[in-house]
């Protein structure tokens, strides 16, 4: 839909006649644009059509209160703050900013995670990738590996030399790793796109000929556009679990420090097994895995592939866990001594801002208070 479509859509919502897809625009909307990309409404209709959808979206998950969505007073963002119902949404409103004063510096403040990852190749060579220059890094018998100007590794095929047939099966392994407070993408020899979240490891063939299979191991999370190939499943194996497909979009979280192994499909098909048992997820739909039980219940992909965006995009998330994703882009340590344990918070904040404004967006429901000192977040309340 286009932009003109914007006003009927939310005075379906606020009519209570809206399909669920058309909520879940208005949501995007509310998130991502600021009222001057909506030209039929003014400021007024603006604020009276938010209040409206937002009691619409919440009214049977807790009583909503909201005041304003665009704060006039604040420059450089927009605020909205659902007071007692602990959500938050922080947006950067004008992304131009002339000046910087002594008042927008936080002390000790920690810039997001920067697009580098660790590349080890067969032979234990280490190449760090912020470091590696611009074209080719390195090759592997039949396959160059490229860095592009835009921060990307790929790895390109060659013509095979008849001496080398005897290595192809049992083909070099390359394992890309990504400390906290880092992230990359790879592009594989089949044009499979991989992009790996922080403190995460992907170890894969640096090529897939002759394989009947393109099995890779992945530890930490991961984003995947398979290359279709009917007659070679893409299998993604994890400590616990595998997820076997031809060709989808799928997004993988299998850190170890998460309760549960979460697999959530976007596109097309995939089969999630582990030791007990296998099943089939569909488009818009993930699988938990926890405690060898394996669960498929319908997925928000908006909420699951954020971070692959450029978004921290919580949905009724459990603190603990936005504390650690909060950890792990920004590579810091947060201690938490509260009583947290029942906190749930939903909204949604740009990771490509510093932490303080990370910090700030969780501030404003007033259930917590942070303190920065050094390379440790405290919660201060």
């Amino acid at each position: 839909m286009e932009k003109k479509d914007i006003k009927k859509v939310l005075d379906k919502v606020s009519a209570g006649t809206a399909t669920p897809q058309e909520e879940q625009a208005a949501k995007y909307w509310l998130h991502y644009f600021s009222k001057d990309d909506i030209p039929e409404l003014s400021e007024d209709e603006l604020n009276q059509e938010t209040e409206a959808i937002y009691k619409s979206l919440m009214k049977e998950k807790v009583p909503v209160k909201v005041n304003r969505l665009w704060y006039p007073a604040v420059a450089a963002a927009c605020l909205l703050m659902v007071v007692g119902a602990g959500l938050f949404y922080y947006r950067q409103h004008n992304p131009e900013v002339k000046q910087v004063t002594a008042a927008n510096i936080v002390p000790n403040d920690v810039a997001p995670a920067k697009n580098t990852a660790t590349l080890t190749l067969a032979d234990g060579k280490k190449i760090t990738l912020a470091d590696a220059p611009i074209g080719l890094i390195a090759e592997q018998r039949n396959v160059s590996i490229f860095k592009t100007a835009d921060g990307k590794l790929i790895y390109k095929s060659k013509p095979l030399k008849a001496s080398e047939t005897t290595f192809l099966d049992n083909p070099e392994l390359n394992i890309i790793s990504t400390a906290k407070g880092q992230q990359y993408q790879v592009i594989l020899p089949d044009g499979s796109k991989i992009w790996l979240n922080a403190a995460s490891s992907f170890t894969f063939p640096a090529t897939f000929v002759s394989l009947k299979q393109r099995k890779v191991e992945l530890t930490g999370e991961a984003y995947f556009e398979v290359a279709k190939d009917k007659s070679h499943p893409f299998i993604v194996k994890t400590d616990k679990q595998e997820v076997e497909v031809l060709g989808t979009h799928f997004n993988v979280n299998s850190y170890s420090d998460e309760e549960a192994i979460k697999t959530t499909l976007l596109e097309g098909s995939v089969k999630v097994s582990n030791s007990n048992e296998q099943k089939i997820l569909r488009p818009g739909q993930e699988s938990l895995l926890a405690k060898s039980s394996l669960v498929i219940r319908n997925a928000d992909t908006q909420e699951a592939v954020a971070w692959k965006n450029g978004d921290f995009i919580f949905n009724n998330e459990d603190f603990g866990s936005i504390l650690r994703q909060v950890a792990r882009w920004y590579n810091v340590e947060i201690i938490d001594n509260g009583n947290h344990e029942n906190l749930h918070l939903s909204g949604t904040v740009s990771r490509s801002k510093n932490i303080s404004a990370v910090l700030k967006a969780l501030e404003i429901t007033g259930k917590v208070k942070f303190m920065i000192d050094g390379n440790r977040v405290i919660v201060a309340k």
